[in-house]
């Protein structure tokens, strides 16, 4: 292959939205914690700054590499993931840090990258379809392999971004039964916790009879439309089990709060309510930078982290806002589109997991800070505060403009 220069080669496009979220992240973490004393800004910069030597390690190196040796990557982030909990550092009731003095990595945003590499190397072979059921359980077992590592930190934000690889699989061959299956567990979960379980029960059954007698008389299966009662009855019954008993009580009151079932603005709910009164407060143009007086109170705690948007609502407004989310959507539109241009297999599943991880974040992330999704603790790409985040992202991004830019692995 032809070795061609990055320079001159490289998506200058998703290089200039990057750098524009990154600067706009900063600015934002630098009013919200301009009143602090932990030099949060500062360190922040510090971030940024060592993001540069890192691009350009990503980018000296070989495109062929990450697929040569993505199964190694792979196996070390689970290592390092492992090893946290006999080596990590606990911090608000979460083992998930590596601590070197005062400075903490989180292993959980790298994993990211380097499952996106496992799945992609997995993938690409020409012997693998999807439509075989070992295949798939291998397929799936590379996404759990690190989830299962994580719940039990407990990070249930880091593990719910890992099921934007069952959407990916389903772009490369997985049966849709798997994506319907997991649209209607969530459904029936929250239904089941908003309503009567026998009521829920008699709603799939309601459904599952009109299926059965609209459907075509060759393809009815009272059988399996009476297993599939049994099943989703059997899960309904035990949603409430699980709630009380498998969920932590700040899960269950976020819950609760969101689906309406209980009201604590000086407790649990305080956060997502001090976020909705910032955004409101911004209007169409916000208050101005640094005139935030939401902002400049403290009253949301973690702004300059989860809830960085906040910021953004109050002080730039519903303008700002929207160009915000608008530079997102661009950078996700822009990576699918150069997923597609692809030469390879590899490369081009692996460009759909950077898209379909960096929209997880985003998605969850603002619907969270907007009341509409539970808090769960899931960073804003670019603008959270953080360096395991920052760099994070930034690995998993700059791989793929490797790719790109080198049109690797042709062979």
């Amino acid at each position: 292959m032809r070795n061609q220069s990055v320079k001159n080669n490289i998506d200058w496009i998703s290089v200039f939205i990057y750098i524009t979220l990154v600067v706009l992240g900063w600015l934002n973490i630098y009013s919200s914690s301009l009143l602090s004393t932990d030099g949060t800004y500062q360190k922040q910069l510090i971030f940024i700054g060592c993001t540069i030597p890192l691009i350009l390690v990503v980018l000296f190196v070989d495109g062929k590499f990450y697929e040569k040796y993505a199964s190694i990557i792979f196996g070390v982030s689970l290592l390092s993931l492992a090893g946290l909990f006999l080596f990590g550092k606990t911090i608000a009731g979460q083992r998930c840090w590596y601590a070197i003095g005062s400075f903490t990595l989180q292993p959980s945003e790298f994993a990211k990258a380097a499952t996106s590499l496992a799945l992609a190397k997995y993938l690409s072979d020409t012997q693998i379809n999807l439509k075989d059921f070992n295949r798939q359980m291998q397929a799936l077992a590379i996404v759990f392999l690190p989830v299962i590592l994580i719940l039990p930190q407990p990070d249930p934000g880091s593990a719910l971004i890992y099921s934007i690889f069952i959407i990916v699989l389903y772009r490369e061959g997985l049966p849709s039964w798997y994506v319907v299956t997991g649209f209607i567990t969530i459904l029936l979960f929250v239904l089941t916790l908003v309503l009567e379980p026998y009521v829920v029960i008699l709603i799939a059954a309601v459904v599952l009879a009109i299926i059965y007698f609209k459907g075509r008389v060759v393809d009815r299966n009272i059988i399996l439309s009476g297993m599939i009662l049994a099943a989703v009855s059997a899960f309904v019954l035990s949603v409430n089990y699980v709630f009380e008993n498998v969920f932590k009580q700040h899960h269950r009151d976020r819950f609760n709060i969101l689906l309406g079932k209980s009201v604590d603005m000086k407790g649990i709910g305080y956060n997502t309510n001090q976020s909705e009164i910032a955004i409101g407060s911004g209007g169409w143009i916000g208050k101005g930078f640094l005139e935030g007086t939401q902002t400049k109170g403290g009253f949301v705690p973690e702004q300059h982290t989860d809830y960085i948007f906040t910021t953004v609502g109050e002080e730039w407004g519903f303008v700002g806002s929207l160009i915000v989310i608008s530079l997102f959507v661009g950078l996700f539109l822009r990576v699918i589109y150069l997923a597609e241009r692809q030469k390879t297999k590899f490369s081009r599943v692996y460009g759909y997991c950077v898209a379909g991880i960096l929209f997880t974040h985003f998605f969850v992330n603002i619907a969270m800070v907007v009341g509409i999704f539970p808090t769960i603790g899931v960073p804003l790409p670019f603008f959270s505060y953080g360096g395991s985040g920052l760099w994070g992202f930034t690995i998993l991004l700059f791989i793929f403009l490797k790719m790109d830019a080198n049109k690797v692995n042709e062979w």
